[in-house]
């Protein structure tokens, strides 16, 4: 650990929190990713802030990806993995009602036991998701 990574992942941590603080006081939403993109294209008036939030999110990630691309590293498992990998992650957050982002980053800022809870699960399954598959940086 460098202290260029920790400062980058002060200055992101900063930013997402800063996205959805903006997001729930200028737009009253909360700035849960999976929610946000499960509802993208509904009509109840919040495809005015969910597709240009989403668009907004890739965009970043693009743009940081073309400054700074050994940032990113390179995928460590294969695309079949990657694959099973995200349709879990997509079953896990439709059972939790939201994701990271949701629970983690806005649930606990609220004070939500629901949203602890949520965390609690996430990172303990996380955890043993290492020991089990390992984890490489």
């Amino acid at each position: 650990m460098t202290t260029a990574s920790v400062v980058r992942a002060l200055l992101g941590g900063a930013l997402i929190g800063l996205a959805a603080t903006i997001a729930l006081l200028a737009h009253g939403r909360i700035a849960g990713i999976c929610g946000i993109l499960a509802r993208a294209l509904e009509r109840d008036g919040g495809r005015s802030f969910r597709v240009p939030f989403l668009l907004a999110l890739t965009a970043v990630g693009v743009i940081a990806f073309a400054l700074t691309p050994t940032a990113f590293g390179t995928p460590v498992r294969g695309t079949p993995l990657l694959a099973v990998a995200g349709l879990l992650v997509g079953v896990g957050t439709t059972l939790a009602n939201g994701c990271t982002s949701g629970h983690g980053v806005c649930g606990l800022a609220r004070l939500s036991p629901r949203s602890l809870v949520a965390v609690l699960v996430f990172m303990s399954t996380a955890a043993v998701t290492v020991a089990l598959v390992g984890g490489h940086s």
